[in-house]
């Protein structure tokens, strides 16, 4: 009948034999080129530091803590006797050594009052250690008690008339639990790095073999091979939709491949028709013409028919254009509105002349962003047909809506024969014409701009019965437009 809906459209450009044979021969990635060796190295880094940092941590919270314990016994016993010194004097302080060492059951207090000539005068040391020997200082060194070495942390505080006080701890059984816990943290770290390592090259395996099927159905492709699909698992995950948004292009690339040979074969067809016989009339004219009038008016109608032929490529040019998405630079914000008006205006004056009534239900204002020409394009296709199809004394309708999320409606009804449900799915195919519209003028090919149109402006092309149930249903067309 008439209407037509988008078929082939940009074929994509082939890749060369002999790079396709390249993409389905080529080595392995190297190592460092590999982005799954890359991810990989990632995790093991980001495996590896989260083991620093934790083992950082711990280390603060034992052996630090250790040591700071240790630092806030002898800080508090120095500030003691210090007190005592101010109080009693020597006496006070060695009485004070005396009643800590008596009390010091698990043996870890180190104490020695020094005179100013050097003389021992309280303690539990001997002599005084070197590394100890600067006033004030802290010190970690090695002492001997009782004939035995230990490691002792000392505090050396200076008291007036030249004695010195060294309050220390020894250090001894805190030292062996921070040598058993650095063997700990030391292994720990060898067995993050392991297990790092391990994760990193099962993480590489498990990203190459979750996109080897989709390197092996693109390298197909490449070769000319569009029967392949990525598989998908039925995980439903990242793979999976990057497999299944693999698989739709590329069951749009077949598509399309389909109606490029569909549209070669229709062009090849549905244009032999009129150039054969335009070639005729001249061919006919030019032997039998009887004066010049009647040679005149054979060239004449010769360059009509070339003319609706050369308007035929201009619509597949259109089409071609829209689908390929090269009008989106004329896109602009425009009133939709004034544009439907002077397509109203062009055909109310056809539908006039044929007896019919055409209807317009536009708003005042209908601000959209799009390309003007081909939307005015896009609508004069659509009333051309209803004004053709609708009976001599038939009615028309265009009418207009703004959307809640901010697109539009264009929709043209008419009471003429309608579409049936067949013909409706086919109505978009370049140069599908049912059964009814073959004796009418027309090539076919108005409804594929128009759904390349409402594709183009992020929308969609929907047909259907004006009037369901009656014998004559019409056909209502709505142009959809997506919101800017």
């Amino acid at each position: 009948m008439r209407h037509d809906r988008v078929g082939a459209r940009a074929l994509p450009r082939e890749v060369p034999a002999r790079h396709a044979e390249a993409l389905a021969t080529a080595p392995p990635l190297g190592l460092l080129r590999s982005a799954g060796a890359r991810f990989a190295l990632i995790f093991a880094g980001t495996f590896v530091t989260a083991a620093i940092a934790f083992t950082a941590v711990l280390w603060w919270g034992t052996a630090g803590a250790l040591d700071r314990q240790t630092d806030a016994a002898v800080r508090a016993d120095a500030l003691a006797l210090s007190e005592r010194w101010r109080d009693g004097g020597v006496s006070a302080v060695v009485e004070g050594i005396e009643d800590r060492l008596a009390a010091d059951i698990e043996n870890h207090a180190i104490y020695m009052l020094q005179a100013p000539d050097g003389r021992r005068v309280a303690g539990n040391l001997n002599q005084w250690p070197v590394a100890a020997d600067a006033p004030g200082a802290w010190a970690y060194t090695t002492v001997q008690r009782e004939g035995q070495p230990a490691e002792a942390r000392l505090h050396d505080i200076v008291l007036e008339g030249g004695f010195r006080l060294l309050i220390g701890r020894d250090i001894d059984e805190k030292t062996r639990l921070r040598q058993l816990l650095g063997e700990g943290v030391a292994w720990s770290f060898g067995a993050a790095i392991t297990f790092a390592i391990i994760g990193a090259w099962l993480m590489r395996g498990m990203l190459a073999s979750r996109l080897r099927p989709a390197f092996a159905t693109a390298a197909s492709i490449a070769g000319g091979d569009l029967s392949h699909r990525v598989p998908l698992t039925g995980r439903h995950d990242e793979f999976d939709l990057l497999a299944a948004t693999m698989n739709t292009m590329l069951d749009r690339i077949d598509r399309l491949m389909s109606g490029v040979r569909g549209v070669s074969d229709a062009i090849a067809h549905d244009l032999r028709t009129p150039i054969a016989r335009a070639r005729a009339k001249l061919e006919d004219a030019l032997a039998t013409a009887p004066d010049e009038a009647a040679l005149k008016l054979a060239v004449e109608q010769g360059i009509a028919d070339l003319d609706a032929i050369s308007r035929v490529f201009q619509a597949l040019l259109r089409i071609a254009e829209a689908e390929a998405g090269a009008r989106r630079r004329a896109f602009a914000p425009f009133d939709l509105a004034p544009v439907l008006a002077d397509a109203a205006d062009i055909y109310g004056a056809a539908a006039e002349a044929r007896g019919q009534v055409l209807d317009t239900r536009i708003p005042e204002r209908l601000e959209i962003v799009g390309d003007r020409d081909l939307l005015l394009q896009a609508v004069a296709n659509l009333l051309d047909n209803a004004v053709k199809f609708a009976p001599p004394d038939g009615h028309v309708l265009l009418a207009a809506t703004l959307r809640p999320d901010g697109g539009a409606e264009v929709v043209v009804e008419d009471d003429g024969p309608g579409l049936a449900p067949a013909d409706r799915a086919r109505a978009g195919e370049r140069f599908f014409r049912a059964d009814a519209a073959r004796t009418t003028p027309g090539s076919g090919l108005g409804l594929s701009l128009v759904q390349a149109v409402a594709h183009l402006h992020g929308g969609s092309l929907a047909l259907g019965d004006a009037k369901p149930g009656r014998e004559s249903p019409g056909l209502r067309v709505t142009l959809g437009l997506g919101p800017a």
